[in-house]
């Protein structure tokens, strides 16, 4: 059973959110919470192992929560559930931790999969993310330096490229009949050679140059 903590300011949405999630035999809601504080004292308490957490609480932001999530023993893998589609909120919820970006429009069909995504330690982008990432990449403003690419082996390539496909460590040690501390150890390897700082990073640098790999 994975277990789900909610963090929106609105009620109603909570209401929903809960009777979506809920609606998984797999999936159960152990807590919920409309604001910051509230938020942090529940979820250490509560333990919960995925947090899908609103980037609007009030006068108060999701990110901050995401961050302090990190800190937490265990921390739980967070879902960001949001209308913005900004690229600079987006990067900065990758950045501190984020393992899941949905937006609200796509919150029916996309929650379920994004909580079981990041429960396994995978990542979840809505599709029209997806697109949006493609877009950047093809405007050149995260074309990688050839030389950054052809420094990892095939197989190091072929992990990235499973990586942007959304592929938990599990799925890809299954792919590539390895162990799944293989796996991390080639994700360690990639970081290395393309100078990039955590599993977030790795798999932004994923999603924007799938083309090239």
């Amino acid at each position: 059973m994975i277990r789900v903590f909610l963090v929106d300011d609105h009620p109603i949405v909570r209401q929903g959110l809960r009777t979506l999630i809920e609606s998984d035999p797999g999936l159960s809601v152990v807590g919920e919470a409309g604001d910051l504080d509230t938020a942090r004292t529940r979820l250490a308490a509560l333990k919960p192992d995925v947090a899908v957490v609103d980037l609007k609480l009030g006068d108060e932001s999701g990110l901050d929560l995401i961050q302090h999530c990190r800190g937490l023993t265990p921390p739980p893998g967070c879902v960001v559930l949001t209308m913005h589609r900004e690229e600079s909120t987006f990067d900065a919820a990758l950045t501190l931790g984020a393992g899941g970006y949905v937006l609200k429009e796509n919150a029916s069909d996309d929650v379920l999969m994004a909580v079981r995504a990041v429960a396994s330690g995978g990542f979840f982008l809505s599709n029209s993310l997806r697109e949006f990432l493609q877009r950047r990449q093809a405007n050149g403003s995260a074309k990688p330096k050839p030389s950054r690419l052809s420094s990892l082996t095939p197989t190091e390539r072929r992990v990235l490229r499973l990586i942007g496909a959304n592929r938990t460590t599990k799925e890809i040690a299954h792919e590539l009949c390895v162990s799944p501390r293989t796996v991390d150890s080639h994700r360690a390897n990639i970081c290395e050679r393309l100078g990039l700082r955590g599993a977030q990073a790795l798999l932004r640098f994923a999603l924007e140059n799938r083309a090239e790999l």
